[in-house]
């Protein structure tokens, strides 16, 4: 048995509630991953389209940067939330207009994209990302005639 000393065993509680704490905060927190479709979304030229993704457990994305883009644009951004509002400087220019999120949806964690007016160059891998969560998720579209 180890004897402490009042001050020792009050540091020693301190210390063995704010581990727990941490703990319990941790998993309660969970792992959460991003959730998109297991299939390539298919439009027709023309059509308005959602690129589905959402957080998993649902967790408000209201304040996080969320970013959608495709590797293989220059200038990659298809459409950004940063800080609460769109932050659509850097987007590439054949989105825009085009381009939006359900903010209302995002306090839910669906971090969809709209796709207006979809075109044949609008074909390829979308990425879906959440920085501050290192969470990702890559979705298809296949655009057809």
């Amino acid at each position: 048995m180890i004897h402490l000393t009042d001050g020792q065993s009050f540091r020693a509680l301190l210390l063995y509630h704010i581990i727990i704490s941490l703990l319990l905060l941790q998993s309660s927190a969970g792992p959460y991953k991003m959730a998109g479709p297991s299939q390539p979304i298919v439009a027709k030229l023309g059509d308005d389209i959602i690129l589905p993704c959402h957080l998993e457990p649902e967790v408000s994305a209201v304040s996080m940067t969320l970013e959608w883009w495709r590797p293989d644009l220059n200038p990659k951004f298809v459409h950004v939330w940063r800080d609460g509002k769109d932050e659509l400087a850097d987007q590439n220019p054949s989105y825009k207009g085009r381009t939006s999120l359900f903010i209302e949806e995002l306090k839910n964690g669906n971090v969809s994209l709209k796709l207006s007016k979809v075109e044949l160059s609008d074909n390829g891998t979308y990425r879906c990302y959440i920085p501050t969560l290192s969470k990702e998720s890559f979705i298809t579209l296949t655009v057809g005639i």
